[in-house]
């Protein structure tokens, strides 16, 4: 055996018994990290449906505006039908997905959930942005969709609750808030680590 060849054997040995030993009492075990093509795939899982949330927001402010600013009572009837369609389940979904693909990340990365600040706040962004599809968005979307039925059979008098005009404009502003932290990654570290 050569001397370059003993050397890195030694090390890959010393290596592997340090990963099955325990450590010693008093310090933390070093929590375990994805591998490069498992972190890869979350990542693209996260970005993924960060960018079909973004999407159905669109989606949403499109039809939502469309439905408040049209003189064509078919036109608005069609719009506030269509949210029932394109916005609750999907938005529930890709935020699901995008919170659960997150906290992977988080865990399984030198990111951690509530170790840097950018990811803390990524993490309630989400977390609210989520809760307040089935909170709030879903009864809202319910009576405008019900506006729109009565409006497509010659029934509907007045206009809808004007509820309807925030969530797409606050959710896409949070998710772009939750984008610009992820690309610059500001503040640090929540509480500086021991040495």
């Amino acid at each position: 055996m050569e001397p370059d060849t003993s050397a890195r054997e030694g090390r890959r040995i010393r290596q592997a018994t340090a990963a099955t030993t325990a450590t010693p009492t008093g310090h933390r075990a070093r929590p375990r990290r994805l591998g490069a093509r498992t972190r890869k795939a979350f990542l693209l899982i996260h970005i993924a449906s960060a960018g079909a949330w973004i999407g159905i927001d669109v989606v949403m402010a499109v039809l939502v505006f469309t439905g408040f600013l049209t003189d064509d009572r078919d036109t608005a009837a069609i719009a506030f039908q269509a949210l029932e369609l394109t916005t609750v389940w999907p938005l529930l979904t890709t935020g699901l997905i995008c919170l659960v693909s997150g906290v992977v990340l988080g865990l399984g990365t030198k990111y951690g959930l509530v170790t840097y600040w950018w990811v803390a706040i990524k993490l309630v962004l989400n977390i609210v942005l989520t809760a307040l599809v089935l909170l709030s968005l879903r009864g809202g979307v319910a009576d405008v969709a019900e506006y729109g039925r009565q409006l497509a059979e010659g029934s509907g008098a007045g206009s809808p609750a004007t509820d309807m005009l925030y969530p797409p404009i606050v959710s896409p502003t949070a998710l772009m808030v939750a984008l610009l932290l992820a690309v610059y990654k500001p503040w640090g570290l929540i509480r500086k680590r021991r040495a």
